[in-house]
């Protein structure tokens, strides 16, 4: 495949945003610090694209999320705790398309040919011959269209939270009136996009990710982009996949429906269905590791399995008195004071339950117990 006009700029490592000098990676059982990060450009047919690599070993291609953003992503240690897991066995390869995060102004809207082809430059201007590629979410359908478009240097896939169809993923109705809160109120339709995408966490982890969504797009970025997704069709590029695939999904994702999960596998010759639990969208949330090691076995890396969490039944009396307590709002100190315990004791309890339950957030707890029991919170 011959592309021209392709340069690569000067590096950056980001720390805190800002550049500075590139220190040595670290991997294994220590996680990526955020100054092992660096940035590159390199320009394409449509603009200016920012990348980074990190980790050692084979290439392994990630796309762009929603509202992705390389320096912001990097900044979070949920992100990095996932992406290291992954960089100790692969080089990570990961992009912001032209006109998000740290890439330049797209020279001409981008539709989902657009993004392939964009993304197939990327690969060509890096010299990666044969790579892995993992797709999430909306960037599913384009990870799936670069495999069918590159089949002998794309040898396996590994797609996340996909769909084949946007259209599939709300009604009509439900669709434009997203589409339509972010675009008048970035603020509102933000929040509202927390509680789809974020559903296990507090009200602080919540509004932190409503604000990196201000941060890392504008509202009309932001409308238009999931405008984007909701037009997205990748049943043909699914068709035509040709590596080995692995399709991972939660269960009780809010954001795209586990039965667009089993409709990808199902298009995809060769595919195997992974079902996980949890109802976070990103797989750098709730139980990440079970994530990152359905992934790593995708990608043909055998992993140990873990055991499972000991599960509800494990959970003593007390710490489901905590936990119905922690659902009806109350601090760990207005916890204490109301059952004589000190603060530390109740955050103990509460520790505990989540490491029974296998879940990584209070609320998350909270909610597992109230699905649990007849008499469930609300």
């Amino acid at each position: 495949m011959a592309v021209s006009g392709h340069h690569r700029w000067p590096e950056q490592v980001i720390r805190g945003g800002h550049a500075a000098a590139a220190p040595a990676n670290v991997k294994g059982d220590v996680m990526l610090r955020v100054e092992d990060q660096i940035v590159r450009h390199v320009r394409t047919a449509c603009g200016d694209v920012a990348y980074s690599e990190v980790g050692s070993g084979p290439p392994l291609l990630i796309g762009g999320w929603w509202c992705s953003h390389l320096a912001l992503n990097w900044e979070d240690p949920l992100f990095r705790a996932y992406l290291s897991r992954l960089a100790d066995r692969f080089t990570v390869i990961r992009y912001d398309q032209p006109g998000r995060g740290l890439s330049g102004a797209a020279g001409y809207p981008l539709d989902l040919e657009g993004e392939i082809t964009v993304t197939a430059e990327i690969v060509e201007a890096l010299g990666v011959e044969r790579f892995a590629v993992v797709g999430a979410s909306s960037g599913a359908a384009v990870a799936a269209g670069l495999a069918a478009r590159l089949p002998d240097r794309v040898h396996r896939l590994v797609l996340y939270g996909a769909f084949a169809r946007g259209s599939d993923i709300a009604p009509e109705s439900a669709r434009r009136a997203m589409v339509n809160a972010i675009s008048a109120h970035w603020g509102l339709g933000s929040r509202l996009l927390a509680d789809v995408f974020v559903p296990g966490a507090d009200n602080t982890e919540r509004e932190r990710f409503a604000q990196f969504q201000r941060l890392s797009a504008t509202a009309e970025q932001a409308a238009r982009s999931l405008a984007a997704a909701y037009e997205l069709d990748a049943t043909e590029h699914l068709a035509a996949v040709a590596a080995p695939t692995t399709v991972l999904h939660r269960r009780d994702d809010r954001a795209v429906p586990f039965a667009l999960g089993v409709d990808v596998a199902r298009r995809v010759r060769r595919a195997t269905l992974v079902e996980l639990h949890g109802e976070d969208h990103f797989p750098w949330r709730g139980d990440a590791t079970a994530v990152a090691d359905a992934t790593l076995r995708g990608l043909g890396h055998p992993v140990r399995s873990r055991p499972a969490p000991p599960g509800p039944e494990a959970v003593t009396d007390r710490e489901r008195e905590i936990l119905r307590l922690v659902a009806d709002g109350l601090t760990d100190a207005q916890i204490g004071e109301r059952l004589t315990l000190s603060p530390h004791t109740v955050h103990r309890h509460i520790a505990n339950a989540r490491t029974k339950l296998g879940v990584r957030s209070r609320a998350a707890a909270a909610a597992a117990i109230g699905r649990d029991r007849p008499d469930r919170i609300g």
